[in-house]
């Protein structure tokens, strides 16, 4: 469905076009760039933030949720925050701004900003479709970030993190990552604020897995209370590759994290794990399009959302199968815990198969913690709220032990039980 062509500009809207007028003037670009800036803001002017009416958006109308746009940035500081795992190598962005200084052995890093100056950049730059507002919002905006380029038969020996860090204010990055044939990381994507200040923030990450790689990526989002986190990843898995990719989503008032995947080449397999923790007046929303577009290859997608308060979270997951997806496998599954009468989740699962020869299923369930096993802990002495902080980690905690390095699942249960500690 497209976005609408009518639109009654809200406070928001009229607070990005002001400032994309304001700073056109400074968006690295070529001639090539800037159109497609142009062309992006005005298709945003014309349709407006999506509401419920977008398909793709029902649940999610941005229009009515995204009320202000803050002013320009305060100081994020120059330094590095410390990794989430020990002894990992560190890439920081901060306030949009990447550190070139840093290096990495086995990588070849540069600025996106160079390739939207030459116009390398064009090509990618643009929205995935009508209903892209994060794809709109990110490319009209966009000043800098990481390009990252992995050699084949590269093995990075410990996690590689990439802060993205901000003092509230606005903050577009992109993070185009190619990893050649055979490689074998752990990269961490991590987003947090370091300051109470509300912020608006849209990222992109166009991540290319070759031939036979074998590839962790994690994305960690510890936004501020206050901060607006519109999120994307684009991701191609190449033939015989492996991906396992995480979604720990900790923070945010106002969360958007779209997953777009296309498994490309024969043999290709995808373990999708997802962790939605939401707690006061929050909205998280987690969007996957998937597609196996080649016969042989597999996918497993298991989200766990633990909603207190009057938060309201969303998981949509489209799984599409081509026809020639012939022996395609699969499997879908989210799961939830509300903690209050009034958190809502809202569930969205799909599938398009137009292959006669799969194994593809989906299902959802929606409950409160059981009150045995809260009994239990309490007639042990156990306080009630810790006590459901320990059950509520144990539901979670099943997915994160399928990373089965010691060192990162200590790591993220770490983050986990932070969070669990300030709602639980």
């Amino acid at each position: 469905m497209n976005m609408q062509t009518t639109n009654r500009q809200t406070a928001a809207e009229a607070a990005l076009i002001e400032a994309f007028n304001n700073q056109i003037g400074e968006l690295p670009g070529d001639g090539s760039v800037i159109a497609i800036r142009d062309r992006l803001l005005d298709d945003l002017k014309k349709a407006g933030l999506p509401t419920r009416r977008v398909e793709a958006w029902h649940y999610t109308d941005l229009k009515t949720l995204l009320r202000a746009i803050p002013e320009p940035a305060g100081d994020a500081g120059s330094e590095a925050r410390d990794p989430l795992v020990e002894e990992s190598s560190v890439l920081s962005v901060i306030q949009g701004v990447p550190n070139l200084k840093a290096s990495v052995d086995g990588l070849d890093i540069s600025a996106y900003a160079a390739q939207l100056s030459n116009g390398t950049a064009a090509t990618s730059l643009g929205a995935l479709g009508n209903d892209d507002a994060i794809g709109r919002i990110n490319g009209s905006f966009v000043r800098d970030g990481y390009v990252i380029d992995v050699a084949a038969d590269t093995s990075l020996e410990e996690p590689l993190e990439i802060q993205f860090v901000h003092a509230g204010g606005q903050a577009h990055t992109r993070l185009p990552v190619s990893f050649g044939a055979n490689v074998k990381a752990v990269v961490i994507e991590r987003h947090l604020a370091v300051t109470s200040d509300a912020a608006f923030v849209s990222h992109v990450s166009d991540i290319t897995v070759g031939e036979g790689a074998e590839l962790t990526w994690i994305i960690v989002q510890q936004q501020g209370a206050e901060d607006t986190h519109l999120g994307q990843i684009r991701v191609d898995l190449g033939a015989d590759a492996k991906l396992k990719l995480f979604v720990i989503n900790a923070g945010g008032k106002l969360v958007r994290q779209e997953l777009h995947i296309k498994v490309t080449g024969e043999g290709a397999d995808l373990t999708l794990r997802g962790i939605n923790l939401l707690g006061a007046e929050t909205h998280t929303d987690v969007t996957m399009v998937l597609g196996h577009n080649v016969p042989h290859t597999g996918s497993t997608e298991v989200i766990r959302n633990v909603v207190f308060d009057r938060a309201k979270g969303v998981f949509q997951g489209m799984i599409r199968v081509a026809p020639d997806a012939q022996k395609t496998d699969a499997k879908m599954a989210c799961n939830t815990l509300l903690m209050s009468d009034d958190a809502e989740f809202s569930v969205k699962p799909e599938l398009e198969i137009f292959a006669d020869d799969v194994q593809c299923g989906h299902g959802a369930t929606v409950a409160d913690i059981d009150h045995n096993h809260l009994y239990y802990l309490m007639a042990r002495g156990i306080p009630e709220n810790k006590a459901r902080a320990m059950l509520v980690n144990a539901f979670v905690a099943e997915i994160v032990e399928e990373l089965e390095d010691e060192a990162l699942v200590e790591s993220l249960e770490s983050v986990i039980s932070a969070w669990l500690e300030k709602h639980a």
